[in-house]
């Protein structure tokens, strides 16, 4: 009974075609973005920023950008652990080499190198597509983790292959403390989410969803192909490219190639999947599962009392884990975000769904 549009009129498009055209919506979001902006910052404990709150913002955006490519525009992409490494070791060296170099512009840079990147390992998805094309980028994994393991220039000639960054500045304010490190990381995950969302609700998000929908007849109705798939990769990549930059500067601090080994592509592919292909919110929801879930299963036996070797809790974590990923695919395909749509259009129904 709260959640009606009687009485919510519109005078214009623009009113009309708003993000949030519901005004029930916009409070919400806006009590969201209160609590995340101060309640959060006041209340959390170092433990649920550092192993919580930062890398869900994090891998947030990362999936937020591979949900472009994937869910938008139907390229299947096996890649996105390449294309966060080249976005985290560009904006390394951008850092270390060029003296007064800012935090941001960095971060921005880095993104830039791994759009370049991905358009280059885009080029294959104008002839193929399907299995095929994830295979290419499955390439773009292999070659990025030979490329930072063999080539030092990449690492600052660091023996070892490991590279740390220290002493964050923004604005002459120091980046250190989890609730700063916090907001910086969430300051960019409103940012590029209010881009992303106004960018798929325009001509070239459109193209987008055309190509996803019948390549063919895009084309025939004069969508070009070339130009839609690689907008695609260039704007997926540098989101994705920022992403990994974030979380080689702001969550890991230290790191070596493998921290965005295949394994990590698998992970953003299944935070799209399970959340949401084709949806904004579906990437937070994905992350959100991915995160959460393995902590609250690790947890379950130590909240009974159930004793269990360290070995035998892990293997049974991912069993659990594997079968809940299979059983949500199966009941509903569409992820956790149709799930909220169904929730909230049988709400504004209600009391006679249909």
């Amino acid at each position: 009974m709260f959640y009606r549009e009687n009485g919510q009129f519109k005078t214009s498009y623009r009113a009309d075609g708003q993000i949030f055209p519901i005004r029930q919506d916009q409070i919400a979001m806006a009590l969201l973005l209160l609590i995340a902006l101060v309640g959060v910052p006041l209340f959390a404990s170092e433990y649920l920023f550092r192993a919580i709150l930062i890398p869900f913002l994090i891998l947030s955006l990362a999936a937020l950008g591979l949900n472009v490519l994937v869910g938008y525009c139907g390229q299947i992409s096996l890649g996105t652990g390449a294309f966060m490494a080249v976005g985290a070791y560009a904006a390394y060296n951008f850092h270390v080499r060029i003296e007064g170099m800012p935090l941001i512009a960095s971060l921005l840079l880095g993104g830039l190198c791994s759009t370049l990147v991905g358009v280059l390992f885009g080029i294959p998805s104008l002839r193929i597509k399907g299995l095929y094309l994830a295979v290419a980028t499955l390439a773009a994994q292999f070659f990025c983790d030979w490329a930072f393991l063999r080539i030092k220039w990449f690492t600052n000639d660091s023996p070892s292959g490991n590279v740390s960054v220290s002493g964050l500045q923004l604005l002459g304010y120091s980046i250190e403390s989890p609730v700063q490190k916090y907001l910086f990381c969430l300051g960019f995950v409103l940012v590029f989410a209010l881009l992303t969302k106004n960018l798929v609700r325009s001509a070239i998000g459109r193209e987008w969803m055309a190509m996803r929908d019948m390549d063919v007849a895009a084309a025939v109705i004069g969508i070009r192909p070339v130009y839609a798939k690689l907008s695609a990769f260039a704007v997926s990549s540098f989101i994705v490219g920022v992403a990994g930059a974030l979380w080689g500067f702001v969550h890991l601090s230290s790191w070596e190639p493998a921290a965005f080994s295949i394994d990590r592509s698998f992970q953003l592919l299944f935070m799209v999947i399970i959340g949401g292909l084709g949806s904004v919110m579906g990437s937070f929801f994905g992350a959100a599962f991915i995160i959460i879930l393995p902590i609250v299963l690790g947890q379950i036996p130590h909240w009974f009392g159930i004793p269990m070797q360290t070995e035998t809790a892990s293997h049974l974590e991912f069993m659990i884990f594997g079968a809940l990923i299979v059983f949500f695919l199966i009941v509903e395909p569409h992820g956790i975000a149709r799930l909220w749509s169904t929730a909230k259009e049988k709400l504004r129904l209600w009391p006679f769904p249909h």
